[in-house]
């Protein structure tokens, strides 16, 4: 095997950061940085809660300087370039269908998917017979038989059910959403006919696993656990050893060394030379911007802190979604947003945006270190950026009443607009 590239855990953090559009400084704008956002996540998470805005739309609002709403919903459900699947839902390029229908067509004979197929067998046939005759069909509009089901936001109609099953053995695909109600038509309604034909299986897997990676940065290949749920089929230690010692001899993949990371990582060797240039101190051509540093808050999905990846990237910085911990466990707020200023995270904030009022409600702003209240240049990219939230939002007032240090109430607090 080759020698792993060694790197301070410095490079991998901006390296990291650059690939999400957010280092030196946020550099993408407009539609078409809102579609290169997309495709540098590989796999943007979609999420039915709204406390600010939707999960989805933060992401990308956090690395698209003007980024809008429409941006999304053009991209993915006028446009067609991604289109949105899975248990762990998100959004990924449409070119990328082929490698995702086979497991679309595994999941028919797995789990949860192979168990709502074989319960609501005469629901799925009535849906399949509508979506092949041309029909769009949200899940409030379907009809229910009276049996007892209830799948959490999944839908509690039998049809409702039936519609997802076909949606996940890839039979449907969203053609659009209203809010963020899924609407199903037949997957040829949806995706080109060439992109319907499935990969082979093995390159199937070995794509994603590569996608895994690219979607890290830097990282490891997923648990045993999390290949055979993904794979919908059972994948072994040494299943997955060999699948790594694959795409490293097919030149897909490289070996890394981060100083104070546990285990060697891996980076697709696409990446390589941008990692390269971040560790020789430079900046890579294509990641340049004319702004200096800013500062961005990072929905509490994001994948630079989610599921304990803030601890690893970030030098200790512990980030909990806490939306659905008991009033006692809750330390900071339910949507509390980590906020990044250059190459780290310096605190978080907590908000809530009133529809009816108009209003940014900030329940609270923490400080990493305590003398970042008293830093001017970092209060300054703070309350720039809450205007910018505020802009995105169409919100006409910010109430920053709950933060407890007096200067930094008052520095948020000036006319905002």
């Amino acid at each position: 095997m080759t020698e792993p590239f060694a790197i301070s855990a410095e490079t991998a953090r901006r390296f990291i950061l650059g690939k999400h559009g957010l280092w030196p400084a946020r550099r993408w704008t407009g539609e078409e940085g809102a579609r290169a956002a997309i495709r540098a996540m590989e796999h943007l998470q979609l999420d039915p809660l709204v406390i600010v805005a939707r999960s989805h739309d933060l992401m990308l609002h956090s690395r698209v300087e003007d980024y809008r709403t429409e941006y999304f919903d053009e991209l993915t459900y006028k446009d067609r370039e991604f289109f949105d699947w899975g248990g762990w839902l998100a959004v990924r390029p449409m070119e990328e269908l082929p490698y995702w229908r086979v497991l679309m067509r595994r999941n028919a004979d797995h789990g949860r998917v192979k168990r709502i197929g074989e319960e609501h067998a005469a629901a799925v046939a009535a849906m399949r017979v509508r979506l092949r005759a041309g029909d769009l069909i949200a899940n409030r509009e379907v009809e229910s038989t009276g049996a007892p089901v209830v799948m959490e936001y999944r839908g509690s109609k039998e049809g409702s059910q039936a519609l997802y099953y076909l949606w996940r053995i890839g039979e449907a695909m969203t053609y659009e959403r209203r809010g963020f109600e899924r609407v199903y038509a037949a997957a040829g309604s949806v995706a080109p006919p060439h992109l319907l034909a499935e990969a082979d299986e093995h390159e199937s897997e070995l794509f994603l696993l590569r996608k895994e990676i690219a979607a890290q940065g830097i990282g490891k290949l997923p648990l045993m656990s999390w290949l055979s749920i993904t794979f919908a089929r059972t994948v072994t230690r040494d299943n997955r050893a060999a699948l790594e010692q694959e795409l490293v001899a097919r030149g897909d993949l490289a070996p890394v060394d981060v100083n104070g990371w546990r285990g060697s990582q891996l980076v697709t060797t696409a990446d390589l030379p941008a990692l390269e240039s971040v560790a020789s101190g430079n900046v890579p051509a294509e990641w340049t911007s004319s702004a200096g540093p800013r500062a961005s808050f990072l929905s509490p999905l994001d994948p630079l802190i989610a599921r304990g990846r803030s601890k690893e990237l970030f030098g200790g910085f512990e980030h909990v979604w806490e939306i659905y911990k008991r009033p006692a466990e809750v330390k900071y707020g339910r949507y509390t947003m980590p906020i990044l200023h250059g190459d780290r995270l310096v605190g978080r904030m907590d908000s809530k945006y009133d529809r009816v009022t108009k209003t940014l409600v900030v329940n609270g702003l923490w400080f990493e270190n305590p003398a970042s209240a008293r830093d001017s240049e970092l209060l300054d990219a703070i309350a720039s950026e809450f205007r910018r939230l505020l802009t995105f939002l169409g919100a006409e007032r910010l109430d920053a009443s709950a933060v407890a240090d007096t200067g930094v109430r008052k520095r948020l607090s000036r006319p905002s607009r």
